[in-house]
């Protein structure tokens, strides 16, 4: 039976009240694939992209931040979790042939709490992809997201660790 289906097959909120209270973290990552036009607008030390809107990869951060947070508002029946922290990093991989470049972004997530924080991490990484994109489409629409997923998790019942 499936944790967010009653006896009755209807949605409930899983009842984590007897729960023990403990460490639990998540890493999640997406990965975005820029096309040529965009990817030749990564620059310096760091390869951040500058546009009118300011720079992508920061804002995607900072958006990615907000959306780790915002996740019971916007996963039905997602607990609300208090985050101890979040990370977000950007890094963009050596151009290929054709021009384009993959970016990887993966977000990272801690909480206290008796459930845990997976989809705070995908909603992170998910938000900051979904802001690159917005910031770049004007450069082009071609923006491709991929591949979002769970890469590890550590606390509660069982640990996961993506092959």
């Amino acid at each position: 039976m499936l944790s967010h289906l009653d006896a009755k097959d209807r949605p409930q909120m899983v009842d984590v009240g007897p729960k023990a209270v403990t460490s639990r973290t998540a890493w999640a990552r997406a990965e975005v694939v820029l096309p040529p036009a965009l990817a030749a607008l990564l620059t310096g030390e760091r390869l951040e992209i500058s546009t009118k809107k300011g720079p992508v990869f920061n804002t995607a951060i900072i958006a990615g931040i907000f959306g780790a947070k915002r996740t019971a508002e916007l996963i039905p029946l997602c607990h609300p979790l208090p985050l101890d922290d979040c990370k977000i990093e950007i890094a963009a991989q050596p151009p290929a042939a054709d021009g384009s470049c993959t970016v990887q972004i993966d977000c990272r997530a801690r909480t206290t709490a008796k459930t845990g924080v997976e989809m705070e991490a995908l909603t992170g990484a998910t938000v900051a992809a979904l802001t690159l994109y917005d910031m770049g489409k004007a450069v082009s629409p071609g923006i491709v997201i991929q591949r979002i997923r769970l890469r590890e998790k550590s606390g509660g019942k069982s640990d996961y660790s993506a092959p």
